[in-house]
């Protein structure tokens, strides 16, 4: 589905209008969080979601609140062994050259009815069409809605991959594509590749309201957007047609609970049922109505150098500060145990983990020769912006920049910690460069390795911002996109291995942890939260 193309507004008015909406919409609703019935969730989220849209962001934060309540993908990863299986497609085919897939898609889908829409027939592929047209053609009436940033699948170079999609009948979908990519199918079952409603997207066209698709959702997902007060709470009720087993949950309400120490004091006064990014060490299990669940997550931790900026733009600088850091300290201070070091990017359970890779070690000796090298003998003076919420690959990024800070004093760097922004400033500048260094991670939304390369480290991640180290090598892509013309994983493994040699030598950013992810509940909240890859998922819970 093409609509008509709609002026692209300047990213200042863009911003200025959805924030203007975002505050109007979030006291539409007059519903107070003490109104909720006995088969409700509450779940106490450390931060407030940048969109309602996961295609828009990277952000775990708002991937968490949005994904897996309100939408579905046409594939996804299954719970019991990570690999792909049938979601909104009921089943798929790739030709032997992986140059086309066909999606034949469930009859019977139904999208959400609200108070802002009713849908007139089930999801059929005008719904695809709409839903990857928009971010990958500038000119479609939607792509420019929220300013025209798709950073995951820009950062995976999605619109030079997809040729064409072709709607072969109401429920058969084709995708075409220039090269085959060994990657494709995994990024399709991501929290990123959501499916919108098309026919939602023409009633907001004709009201000339294109702002709202992002903002008043609208998907198939087991919750129905009814709620949110910024900063404050969001509110879903429950998806009566929803197409999987029906949901158990009748309400679920997100209260924006930034400090992890009124998170755990609302858990313990039954406040909330839930709770994100608890502390392992904070002996939860001792209490007899509480129980703490941990996954192995595919995530790093790192402290990322914008290679834009001075000091930063000189390798050696980058190395001097990644020796004068105490990694197994921090693991101590921060994860209390619960994490290992990162010696690369790739965590030590992927299989294209090299061990010949060791990383920098701790040497204050090596950090001085090359502050010295680099032109700095006497040091020098620079900025961490700590990130201001809690996540599980950095439970406390403020004491982690506290730490550092110490480590590089021994070597004559002076350290200004930025922790003064909240969450959705804090991302829009880093997208635009306004940091220094910062103190961020990544969390997997795939087995596949190119997802910890790719998206935070491609010079196609640096044009959407989401390459926070600005950073671009021609030949670290290029051992990355010979890597996605194979499926032989020995070759892949050979060709990440090249581009991780790459990364310790230039060190745009510096690998610190890898950790688990843990959720503190209530025993009467039951079934699985948690996955090794992507956000918490709701759908499967019940309230005894």
């Amino acid at each position: 589905m093409k609509s008509k193309v709609s002026r692209p507004l300047t990213r200042i008015k863009q911003f200025y209008m959805l924030s203007v909406l975002l505050l109007l919409l979030s006291g539409c609703y007059g519903d107070d969080k003490g109104s909720l019935s006995a088969n409700s969730v509450i779940y106490c989220a450390e931060g407030s979601p940048e969109s309602f849209n996961p295609q828009t962001v990277t952000s775990g934060t708002t991937i968490d609140a949005v994904s897996y309540q309100l939408y579905d993908r046409l594939i996804s990863f299954q719970t019991k062994d990570n690999e792909i299986g049938p979601s909104l497609a009921k089943s798929w085919h790739v030709t032997r050259d992986g140059k086309m897939i066909t999606f034949y898609l469930r009859k019977g889908v139904s999208f959400h009815q609200t108070d802002y829409f009713t849908p007139t027939r089930p999801l059929n592929a005008d719904d695809v069409l709409f839903s990857f047209n928009r971010l990958l053609d500038p000119a479609h009436g939607f792509h420019h809605v929220s300013g025209g940033k798709y950073p995951f699948f820009q950062s995976v170079g999605f619109s030079s991959l997809v040729e064409d999609i072709e709607k072969i009948n109401d429920y058969t979908v084709r995708f075409k594509l220039s090269r085959a990519d060994s990657s494709f199918l995994a990024n399709l079952a991501t929290d990123f590749a959501v499916i919108l409603s098309a026919e939602y997207a023409q009633q907001l066209a004709a009201e000339d309201n294109h702002q709202k698709i992002d903002l008043q959702p609208i998907g198939t997902g087991p919750y129905k957007f009814k709620e949110y007060r910024v900063g404050s709470l969001i509110r879903y009720y429950r998806h009566e047609n929803y197409w999987r087993d029906q949901v158990a949950i009748e309400q679920l309400v997100y209260d924006i609970t930034p400090s992890k120490t009124a998170r755990l004091t609302k858990l313990l006064a039954n406040e909330c049922d839930v709770i994100a990014y608890p502390v392992a060490h904070e002996k939860i299990t001792e209490h007899p109505n509480l129980t703490l669940e941990a996954v192995t997550s595919f995530n790093v931790s790192y402290l990322g150098f914008n290679t834009q900026k001075p000091p930063f733009d000189n390798k050696l600088v980058r190395q001097a500060i990644a020796y004068a850091i105490n990694k197994q300290a921090i693991i101590e201070a921060i994860y209390f145990g619960h994490a290992e070091v990162a010696k690369s990017l790739l965590p030590g359970s992927s299989w294209a983990h090299d061990e010949s890779i060791s990383g920098h070690g701790f040497s204050i000796d090596k950090a001085k020769a090359l502050l010295a090298q680099a032109g700095y003998p006497d040091g020098l003076t620079m900025d961490i912006w700590a990130l201001p919420v809690q996540r599980a690959y950095n439970p406390n990024a403020l004491t982690t920049a506290k730490l550092i800070q110490a480590d590089l004093q021994q070597i004559g760097v002076t350290v200004n910690i930025v922790s003064n922004y909240e969450w959705s400033t804090f991302s829009r500048l880093l997208a635009r460069g306004e940091h220094q260094a910062v103190l961020l991670g990544w969390s997997a939304d795939h087995p596949d390795p190119d997802n910890f390369f790719t998206p935070i480290l491609s010079c196609a991640s640096m044009n959407t911002g989401n390459n926070r180290a600005f950073w671009c090598d021609p030949a670290f892509d290029g051992f990355l996109y010979q890597s996605l013309q194979t499926t032989n994983t020995r070759e892949r493994k050979k060709y990440y291995a090249q581009a991780l040699r790459i990364l310790s030598e230039e060190v745009p950013l510096l690998p610190i942890a890898h950790s688990r992810r843990y959720q503190a509940r209530h025993k009467n909240v039951q079934g699985q939260l948690l996955h090794p890859f992507g956000g918490i998922d709701f759908s499967g819970v019940s309230k005894n």
